[in-house]
């Protein structure tokens, strides 16, 4: 990894990454040796027992050199945020014998935080490094190849063809346009960049203010790291994780992910109603009948990667046969997929562009990871949490909520996912959480830290696009998915939606789910036909609060609120409520 990452990142901004520099050949040498030295003393190394058989002093330099290409990798990889959460743990680990209390620990030396974080798989060559560097980078592989010989042109133009004359059409064009690349990329910041170079300016074009424009389109892509099959490399830290398969995990995040889609489709349909946002004209709108017959076969590739995930066969295998059938396809339709060895050569370049990022979060991940099983951090930070919520479910919920956030400032949603997980996953568990309902809960608040201010790392890649302020752009795009935040506590209350139980069970808890999402969206926007006040806001968002939690008894008082709401507000359609 570390041979090629600095030669294709630059260590300033300003770098080009054409003209690596000579820090970067020193660096990228240093890299390589370090890699070499591991493959001729593997054997030596994989036998030895940690902390007792001691290390030789050429394998203690080379680990020093380790972490700290690591760190450095880290930080042109992903910033200044996640090295400095790096660079805290470390302290922790090193000077953490001097503090008092239930926080402090023993006395670690240089030489064994060296030894664990490197030459253990408790480290930087841990489960998260493993799963970049084979499932993410094949379904990356899949999502690049088949965008690349067309496939996301058809799903944006199959987009159009549904929603470019409806009200809000450019901005439900984005929406669902995101949604269908986002089961290709499985990440935030390429859905934003891909797809929003050509939604955002289209909506502009239409009047769309630039900070609207761009927050469409932010929260629209935020859920592509959510939408099955692909999903992103956190969901594959997962399946390592949990033990759970793959296919299961793909299969349980459907129903939240169309979800998600609902909540910010139901805002954007609201707010083009209430302030008159018009749809594309219709010579830019590509027929249906043109789209599918131009397109349809691009289904195939996600139709057996469906088949491969439903038959149970391992991730490995399942990216395979969707390359494969990527390629079959564009083979077959030559002339329009434009499939050329030079193509093939593009598609490879790019993913390992894309996938070297995420292995090098994932690198920096494993040293957090290493330095929490030395300290046993990890339990102390439980034993923090049931001190201040009297193991409570909500207020834990709402803790680990708070810090996933937090944790995904600034970082990539597979770091945020990994330090969540083992911070707070255990305590989750503990309180009888289902452990696919808490690590899915876990998942998708570091999804959304993507679009959550300060930091919004989606919101300033549409900043680029829409030439505006990132934080405003966050913020609105905070508003139109805000719905999309009730979704996970939904879903550990209520597991069905995770199809965790009967087929009526699912059915029920779905239906609900979906309407309570309308209501809470029409609560957020405060507009059904016309505007709506603060009484009327209120007893809709109560409404949709009973409707979106799985329950008998909330579903039939959510139906006592909208008899309510009939009475007091739609009964009086010329009158507008007092605010």
């Amino acid at each position: 990894m570390f041979g090629v990452m600095f030669l294709i990142s630059g260590a300033t901004p300003s770098s080009d990454p054409e003209r690596p520099s000579a820090l970067d050949w020193i660096l990228s040498a240093a890299g390589l040796g370090c890699g070499v030295f591991l493959a001729v003393n593997a054997e030596e190394l994989l036998t030895r027992i940690p902390q007792l058989d001691e290390l030789s002093g050429w394998a203690m330099g080379v680990g020093t050199v380790i972490v700290l290409l690591t760190l450095e990798a880290t930080r042109r990889a992903t910033g200044l945020g996640l090295l400095i959460v790096v660079l805290l743990f470390m302290a922790y680990n090193l000077l953490g014998h001097r503090l008092d209390g239930v926080i402090g620990h023993g006395y670690i030396s240089v030489a064994d935080f060296v030894e664990i974080t490197v030459f253990t798989t408790n480290g930087v060559f841990g489960v998260p490094v493993r799963v970049a560097a084979s499932y993410a980078f094949l379904f990356v592989l899949f999502g690049t190849l088949l965008s690349r010989t067309g496939g996301g042109e058809f799903f944006f133009n199959f987009a159009a063809a549904l929603n470019g004359r409806r009200v809000g059409g450019p901005a439900k064009i984005a929406v669902i346009s995101s949604g269908f690349y986002g089961m290709l990329s499985g990440s935030s910041v390429s859905d934003v960049v891909t797809t929003g170079s050509i939604t955002i300016p289209m909506m502009r074009r239409m009047g769309y203010s630039s900070v609207f424009a761009a927050a469409t389109e932010v929260s629209a892509s935020t859920g592509g790291s959510l939408m099955p099959p692909v999903m992103g490399a956190a969901a594959f830290v997962m399946v390592e994780y949990t033990g759970i398969d793959y296919s299961r995990i793909a299969l349980a995040a459907l129903i939240p992910a169309l979800l998600y889609y609902l909540a910010v489709y139901a805002q954007v349909h609201l707010r083009a109603l209430r302030y008159g946002l018009g749809g594309m004209p219709a010579d830019q709108i590509p027929t249906f009948r043109k789209t599918m017959a131009d397109g349809w076969v691009f289904v195939i590739p996600l139709g057996v990667l469906v088949a491969a995930l439903v038959a149970e066969y391992t991730p490995t295998y399942v990216a395979l046969f969707g390359s494969a059938a990527v390629l079959v396809v564009s083979a077959l339709r030559y002339r329009k997929s434009g499939l050329t060895l030079g193509l093939i050569y593009d598609v490879l370049a790019e993913t390992t562009w894309r996938v070297i990022a995420v292995a090098g979060a994932c690198a920096a991940a494993g040293m957090v990871i290493g330095g929490l099983t030395l300290t046993g951090l990890a339990q102390k930070f439980a034993h923090l949490i049931y001190g201040l919520t009297d193991s409570s479910l909500l207020p834990t919920l709402l803790i680990a909520a708070g810090l996933t956030l937090v944790l995904g400032l600034g970082m990539p949603t597979v770091s945020a996912y990994i330090l969540a997980a083992v911070l707070v996953g255990p305590v989750l568990n503990e309180l009888g959480v289902n452990i696919l309902a808490a690590h899915m809960f876990i998942l998708y608040f570091a999804v959304l830290s993507a679009i959550t201010p300060p930091v919004a790392v989606a919101a300033y890649a549409a900043a680029a696009i829409a030439d505006d302020n990132p934080l405003a752009i966050s913020v609105a795009a905070v508003r139109l998915a805000i719905v999309a935040f009730v979704i996970p506590f939904a879903f550990v209350y209520g597991p069905e939606l995770l199809l965790v139980g009967t087929a009526l069970e699912i059915v029920f808890a779905t239906a609900t789910a979906v309407a309570g999402i309308v209501l809470l969206a029409i609560a957020v926007e405060g507009f059904l036909k016309r505007p709506l006040g603060v009484p009327s806001r209120l007893l809709f968002a109560a409404g949709g609060a009973c409707f979106i939690f799985p329950s008998w008894h909330s579903a039939l008082a959510g139906i006592a609120i909208l008899l309510l709401i009939g009475v007091y507000t739609l009964a009086r359609p010329k009158k507008r409520d007092a605010a």
